[in-house]
């Protein structure tokens, strides 16, 4: 065997989390649920269905609400950001009428 064959990297030690526990996802635009590991921070929690308590992340999409998944387009704005785009844009109309 070829010496440049023989070269091994080694792999750095300590640098992955080792704190993994199950946390349960919640895409909120369709209520959809999923249990995964996680090293995850929440300050929110959700009874599952085995009837314990688990850490809850909440999103925004999944793959189960994603139009490249699902096939369908659709508009989700769950964080209401044309509302306080069209708010500030307001304010600024305002500004310009008054002047």
């Amino acid at each position: 065997m070829h010496a440049k064959f023989e070269i091994h990297k080694k792999m750095k030690k300590d640098i992955h989390p080792k704190e993994y526990r199950l946390v349960v996802f919640k895409d909120m635009s369709n209520d959809y649920t999923f249990m995964s590991k996680s090293t995850v921070q929440t300050k929110e929690s959700i009874v599952w269905e085995d009837g314990l308590e688990y850490p809850l992340v909440k999103l925004e999409i999944s793959y189960t609400s994603h139009p490249f998944y699902t096939g369908k387009m659709k508009l989700i704005d769950t964080a209401g950001r044309v509302d306080k785009f069209k708010s500030r844009y307001a304010k600024h109309l305002e500004k310009k009428i008054d002047q």
